[in-house]
Order: C-alpha cells, then structure tokens, then sequence
C-alpha cells in the first residue's frame, strides 16, 4: 500500500480571493460610550426613587384607621390617627369600598397637628355612590 504524504494543516484558512467578500476591520472601541449609558441609567433611576419616596416612604407620616361608623347607603364616617412631624400638617386620602369591593368614595383630607404635637385624630364624612362596608386611608403626606 502506498503511503499518502501528510499536507501541513495552515494555522488560519485560507479563501479564495473575491469569492467570501471583505474581511471586517477591527472597530475601536469606545468606553465613554458605555460609562455616558451607565450614567445616564443611574441618573433614570435616582429620579424614579426619590418619586417613589416622596410619594409612598415618608415615615413621618403615617395614619391608622379608628373606626368607621354611621354608614348608610349614602355615607360613612371614618376616624383616623395621623402621625406627622411636631406641629405639622398633612395631606390624607381616604376611601369607602362597598361588599364588592368596588370604590364607592375618595377624598383627599388635609389634617393638622396643634403646636408640638405628634398625632391627630380626625373624623371625616364620606359621601358615598353607593352603601359602603369598608373605609380606609390609603396615604398620607406632607400638606402643600
């Protein structure tokens, strides 16, 4: 049997020219490009958090259901305690749901604390669409 000789394999292959159309050069990369993104994304997500805060994280101020009494088909009256910082005031939002769990009023309520004074307790008339079963203060956050 006659031997076959052994070719050298190239370390790269080789193509026929014009056939495969051009090699792409090597891009330069730009890091200012990424690190102009990356800024930009926390500087999107530093203004997202602080909304978020001002709007749900305020623990100064905090508000506690007491009762809801005298409800008719027409109304509900809920009392609530706020905390809010010595002698300030603050802007509360209270709601009614019916059995279905459908909202059957919403108000917004602005509550104050009498000088050097952390809490206020408060009653408000909610005047309803229909008969309510349940009252609540979604929030509460600073008057203004």
């Amino acid at each position: 049997m006659p031997e076959t000789p052994a070719t050298p394999v190239p370390a790269a292959p080789v193509f026929p020219p014009g056939r495969y159309g051009h090699r792409r050069a090597h891009r330069r990369r730009r890091p200012w490009v990424s690190a102009l993104l990356a800024v930009a994304l926390l500087a999107v997500l530093g203004a997202v958090s602080y909304r978020l805060y001002r709007q749900y994280g305020d623990p100064n101020y905090d508000a506690q259901v007491i009762t809801y009494t005298e409800i008719t088909d027409s109304q509900l009256v809920l009392d609530f305690r706020v905390t809010v910082p010595a002698g300030g005031s603050a802007t509360c939002v209270l709601r009614a749901r019916s059995k279905d769990g459908a909202e059957v009023a919403r108000e917004e309520v602005r509550v104050a604390a009498e000088p050097g004074q952390r809490h206020v307790t408060a009653r408000h008339r909610l005047a309803t669409t229909a008969r309510p079963i349940l009252g609540e203060v979604l929030r509460c956050r600073p008057a203004g």
